[in-house]
């Protein structure tokens, strides 16, 4: 089963060329050992490794007969891979198959995520993974006919600020007699709630993760529906209230886009940008930018320098964005099978690395990552020298110069209140032995190092936004993003 998407103001942007370098290929996938990661980013998980899926691969892994269900795996900064779990390890893939999203460590340390395929009654299912590689499947989805559960579970897990998790499934539900996808909460314990069934007009086939700012809100994308029925960002209350922010092709031509399959970030100024598979000035996809309010800017369209992304962005700790591009629009040579970009909050766009051998990997689906060395990694959905199960795609460490920093999880949080302690923190970082020092924007709070690459902390009384700092003895360390108080 491959899966791969088929498929207000504008912004002048310029873009600026730069020399062709493959990035360092770290792992080649060949079929046993994994294949195709799809849309997944990796995570940077509390022990310091990076941890992801591919959408294949794995002991199922058959050549000419079967193409693997999937597995889980973490990997050192090195590049060595570890299969945590393998899909389909149970009769009639119950455990669930085709791990399609990103996973999401909660606060209870545990992996969370979902899968496209598998489960109880074949329609996907949400799952609890140990660091130990022990699988529980919370969820099956698809329990009746027509699912009104929902069904193609594509988009990730996040977790709430309640500690719940919350999804989206990309068809089934009961709005509007379509069957236009849901958006659902699920406990740590796997009982599930709708919480909205899109009816068309309202979006449709939402395939990307949820965003929840420090408000509590939901924000999110979907790739179909709303007035011109070619996607949405929408805004949505915990309760499942949904708010159409912005309808695609609103403009002529769909010069704004159309079709946006990736998830939204919050910037450090507030803003959500993100970007759409197609459309823009040349019909090749967009990068943009949106205000919580809904006004929209289109910072680049695609056209000579790469075409079709697919993932999200990341803001790196430089303040720029960094993204992929799937494929070229057939005159873009440099990025025919791909290319990574940065581009400026302004608009100016600049390719750093392009995919254009077989052996560097073709064709980035999935989102980056930079972990807290300050290095940026990722994925291609094709390519690679892994032998026997070739072309299966690869991973992939792409140096751009960035220095360490550090990261928390949840990235907002509330002061003590009532006898209550704070907002309980992790902090991720590389090298945090020794630490002296944490501070939340120049308050100091308490900490206890649990290891080299974790800190646990609370927001302390005073605290206000801004950046949390951690010395250590080999300097201060920063977070990316800044921290936000309620």
């Amino acid at each position: 089963m491959a899966i791969v998407l088929g498929g207000l103001l504008i912004c002048a942007a310029a873009v600026i060329a730069a020399p062709a370098q493959a990035p360092d290929t770290l792992v080649n996938f060949n079929g046993p050992n994994g294949g195709e990661p799809a849309n997944m980013s990796m995570i940077q998980g509390t022990d310091g490794n990076l941890w992801g899926t591919t959408l294949e691969g794995g002991a199922t892994y058959d050549p000419g007969v079967n193409q693997g269900e999937g597995i889980v795996f973490k990997m050192n900064p090195s590049g060595g891979l570890t299969i945590v779990y393998n899909f389909c390890s149970k009769a009639n893939c119950t455990d669930g198959s085709y791990p399609y999203s990103p996973l999401v460590q909660g606060t209870d340390g545990n992996f969370y995520g979902t899968t496209a395929g598998g489960g109880a009654y074949d329609g996907g299912s949400v799952f609890k993974l140990t660091p130990e590689g022990q699988l529980t499947t919370l969820y099956s989805f698809c329990q009746t006919q027509g699912c009104p559960d929902g069904t193609n579970i594509y988009g990730g897990l996040i977790e709430g600020s309640n500690g719940d998790f919350y999804g989206v499934a990309e068809e089934g539900g009961t709005g509007g007699g379509c069957g236009c996808g849901t958006a659902f909460k699920i406990t740590k314990k796997g009982k599930l709630t709708t919480i909205h069934n899109f009816k068309g007009d309202d979006g449709g086939s939402p395939m990307a993760a949820l965003l929840q700012i420090s408000s509590g809100d939901f924000y999110g994308t979907t790739y179909a529906g709303g007035t011109y029925g070619l996607g949405t960002v929408f805004k949505m209350t915990a309760g499942g209230k949904v708010t159409t922010l912005y309808s695609f092709c609103a403009q002529s031509g769909c010069a704004d886009g159309e079709y946006p399959s990736a998830s939204l970030i919050q910037g450090n100024d507030g803003d959500f940008y993100s970007t759409t598979y197609s459309g823009g000035t040349d019909g090749y996809g967009t990068v943009f930018k949106i205000t919580p309010k809904g006004k929209l800017t289109t910072l680049h369209s695609f056209y000579d320098d790469g075409a079709h992304p697919q993932a999200p962005l990341i803001q790196a700790t430089d303040g720029n964005f960094y993204g992929v591009t799937y494929s070229g629009d057939g005159s873009s040579e440099p990025c025919i099978a791909g290319c990574l970009f940065q581009i400026t909050p302004t608009g100016t766009l600049m390719n750093l690395f392009q995919f254009d051998t077989e052996a560097a990997g073709l064709q980035p689906v999935g989102g980056l990552t930079q972990d807290t060395s300050g290095n940026l990694y990722g994925s291609t959905y094709h390519g690679g020298s892994g032998g026997e199960g070739a072309d299966s795609g690869t991973i992939f460490e792409a140096p751009v110069g960035l220095g360490p920093f550090v990261t928390t999880t949840p990235t907002f949080g509330k002061l003590p209140k009532n006898g209550k302690s704070g907002t309980a923190v992790t902090i991720l970082g590389t090298d945090l032995t020794g630490a002296t020092s944490v501070t939340f924007n120049g308050t100091a709070a308490t900490f206890s190092v649990v290891s080299a690459t974790e800190i646990t902390t609370t927001v302390p009384t005073g605290a206000t936004s801004g950046a949390v700092k951690v010395t250590t003895p080999s300097g201060t360390l920063t977070s990316n993003p800044i921290f936000v108080v309620n």
